[in-house]
């Protein structure tokens, strides 16, 4: 695919990927870390950008509106992106199922599917879905659903405050939210279960690969011969899954390089773009097996304490 060249800033050197996958921006919401990924778009090209659902938040803006530049900010580099000849395809998840009406559309250059197939540089076929089909909370239990999201709000909110803190102090950006997720081990079950189930569904579709969002984990690894990918979040990890030319997928930590920008002395900043990898693989590597069949529906185990990848 031939992409015309988008208009960059004065000195800053383009990013340039085949294919990019961002999920769970949540815009519409105080978490929303909409200034991290506007500053990640404003420097990458990409012939194909998959929006991953819950891009936009429809249960937060049904409840209270909020909407801040940054967020505006990142729909225009969505639209600018696909003017500029990046096929952008929007898989909608739970929080903006509002789009799931829409399915077959295509708005300003901006496709929406409910699922799309993926064919890497190296030949290798993927699945990308949200992922909430396979989280039985979502699925089954929306009032437990609801109570985790209120439940996960308020560790956002949690989050932004410790932040606010620490920029007032002179610190970067780390996510007190992710980090307290990762200490329940009933959050760190139910990851594993919805892992385990979605690689096990792109096994039984006879796919390669999954790439998906919904939990708010970013994780790249092989489940009984099958490369599950998730590209995280921009509530928390703030991180993006992106292909290369050759096929490698990497996932980057936007959050981790800005935390080097910050600590970088004067005199020594790296050129605008240079982008944190926080995983890489170039091809799909032995590992245990994938979760049982059951999996999928015991995702709902601990609805509260998991309220992250329950609520996601």
């Amino acid at each position: 695919m031939q992409l015309d060249r988008l208009p960059m800033h004065q000195g800053e050197t383009a990013r340039r990927y085949r294919s990019v996958f961002l999920s769970d921006v949540h815009l519409g919401t105080r978490g929303c870390r909409a200034d991290f990924l506007a500053d990640f778009l404003r420097g990458m090209e990409c012939e194909r950008l998959y929006l991953v659902g819950d891009i936009v938040d429809g249960w937060r803006l049904r409840k209270t509106w909020y909407w801040d530049s940054h967020h505006d900010e990142v729909i225009r580099l969505v639209l600018r992106l696909a003017r500029h000849g990046t096929e952008v395809v929007y898989i909608p998840g739970n929080h903006d199922e509002i789009f799931r009406d829409w399915l077959g559309l295509e708005v300003a250059g901006v496709r929406l599917v409910e699922e799309a197939e993926h064919i890497a540089a190296d030949g290798r076929r993927l699945l990308v879905i949200h992922g909430d089909a396979f989280d039985s909370v979502v699925r089954y239990a929306r009032t437990i659903a609801l109570l985790g999201d209120w439940a996960y709000d308020m560790a956002l909110e949690l989050n932004r405050l410790f932040n606010l803190a620490r920029r007032r102090l002179g610190l970067p950006y780390w996510s007190l939210s992710q980090w307290l997720k990762r200490q329940v081990k009933g959050a760190v079950k139910a990851i594993d279960r919805f892992e385990g189930a979605l690689a096990l569904e792109a096994r039984r579709r006879g796919f390669d690969g999954i790439v998906c969002g919904h939990i708010h984990h970013a994780e790249m690894r092989d489940i009984g011969g099958v490369l599950y990918m998730n590209d995280g979040d921009w509530v928390e990890s703030c991180t993006a899954l992106v292909e290369h030319e050759d096929g490698r997928f990497e996932l980057v930590d936007w959050a981790a390089e800005r935390r080097l920008s910050f600590f970088r002395p004067r005199g020594a900043a790296t050129p605008r773009g240079a982008a944190t990898p926080r995983r890489a693989a170039a091809a799909p590597a032995p590992a245990p097996d994938a979760a049982p069949a059951g999996a999928a529906s015991d995702s709902a185990t601990a609805p509260a304490a998991a309220a992250g990848a329950a609520a996601g």
